[in-house]
């Protein structure tokens, strides 16, 4: 078995596949924009700053299996901070992510079957929005097509997203592009889905939004991995009764994320019991947030380090989004020893251990996130006893496991 992985930013779960297929030996080329070897003599000539920009496109495989198509990516990252803002606008502009998923589908598409030819490949694995054409190439050259589906699919994803527009419209500015695709690109993603004869998600939310017609396809369940837990030296703020319980929201700002509930929800409880901490990209001017809520702490995004840092200054973490694939900064939350507050929306029921590791509540329910927010409020030592188990849990979900899980089941698959 030989697999071409395409994907145009390589993000962290992107990695942790290519680099199980490399050690499998397994991996004939991996298809993305930008990639940088950090054993360039070049780019080891650059000043340290630029030099740790520079290694955020290093990948953990073979240079010589990296292919590359840069140019719209570089547009993307350059011409807005210029002031052409409209060459990445959504769907339209000629640099906007759209088109850089289509672009580079098109490119790894067109290459296919000479790398067939080359090196025996058997299989293509491609994500949502860039492997339609990679697909339809490999149906005709008779490879298995492994569809990565991140997020609940797209039908589940607009039905929710519209039902928040019309049960919260104050909020429906923030709910993102996801609302807003065309019909010729949920067109797309439905053909990508048709195409698949293997999908792979992060958990069962995502696996469950496939629609009926889709029962057929061999699907492969693998849960993300967590970051490391921290040195022995970084500790986490004590939970004490004689301050207010510091609870933690990351994420974009809006009501995908359920940011609006958990703001009513706040509204529910004693103001000088709790300090909400909300830290993530404005969908809406600042002041929109604080006339729907008043009493909050909004922190800007920061380099990763950062973030755990401010982790580890909360008491609980709280995502009661309405629909995501797997967040991942659920699992980061826990590892800096915070307890979970979530949906099962979020992807990551199998996360909590009810009462152990945290709680699942409903979504849109402000009621029942204040309830236990309270409970947390009322329950200190146990609030910090949970976020120990917490931190435990995460320990068991490793990036390895991610990429090997996908791996072993693909082999399997394909053996069969």
């Amino acid at each position: 078995m030989k697999i071409v992985v395409t994907h145009p930013t390589g993000n962290r779960n992107v990695r942790a596949v290519i680099s199980s297929f490399e050690e499998a030996q397994l991996l004939a080329m991996f298809s993305t924009t930008l990639a940088v070897d950090p054993n360039s003599f070049l780019v080891n000539m650059l000043p340290e700053k630029f030099r740790k920009e520079f290694s955020r496109r290093a990948y953990p495989v073979d240079f010589d299996h990296i292919h590359t198509r840069p140019l719209l990516e570089l547009s993307r990252n350059i011409l807005p901070k210029i002031g052409f803002k409209k060459a990445v606008q959504h769907e339209v502009g000629f640099a906007c992510v759209d088109k850089i998923y289509n672009d580079l589908d098109k490119a790894t598409a067109a290459g296919l079957e000479q790398l067939v030819k080359k090196q025996n490949v058997t299989a293509v694995y491609g994500y949502e929005d860039g492997t339609l054409e990679t697909f339809k190439k490999a149906k005709a050259l008779g490879l298995t097509c492994v569809y990565d589906l991140p997020i609940a699919y797209w039908e589940t994803v607009r039905r929710l997203l519209q039902e928040e527009a019309a049960r919260l419209p104050q909020w429906s500015a923030t709910l993102g592009g996801g609302i807003r695709d065309s019909k010729a690109k949920l067109e797309r993603k439905t053909q990508e889905l048709e195409l698949a004869d293997v999908v792979v998600g992060p958990g069962s939310f995502v696996l469950d939004s496939l629609p009926a017609w889709a029962s057929d396809k061999v699907v492969i369940m693998s849960p993300f991995g967590s970051p490391e837990s921290g040195s022995a030296t970084e500790h986490k703020s004590e939970a004490t009764a004689d301050r207010p319980l510091r609870v933690l929201f990351v994420g974009s700002l809006g009501q995908r994320k359920g940011l609006g509930d958990l703001f009513n929800a706040v509204k529910l409880l004693d103001a000088k019991k709790i300090e909400l901490v909300v830290m993530g990209s404005l969908l809406a001017p600042l002041d929109f947030y604080k006339n729907e809520l008043s009493n909050f702490t909004y922190e800007k995004g920061r380099p990763n380090a950062q973030v755990l840092e401010l982790m580890r200054s909360c008491d609980v973490f709280c995502l009661p989004s309405i629909v995501e694939g797997r967040a991942l900064v659920m699992q980061e939350a826990m590892s800096q020893g915070l307890p979970l507050l979530i949906t099962p929306n979020t992807g990551g029921a199998d996360l909590v251990i009810e009462g152990e590791t945290g709680f699942l509540v409903p979504i849109r329910s402000p009621e029942a996130i204040a309830e236990k927010l309270n409970w947390y409020i009322d329950n200190r030592e146990k609030t910090r006893e949970m976020g120990v188990k917490a931190k435990v849990h995460a320990k068991n979900y490793t990036w390895k496991g991610y990429g090997d899980k996908i791996v072993s089941e693909l082999t399997g698959i394909y053996a069969k």
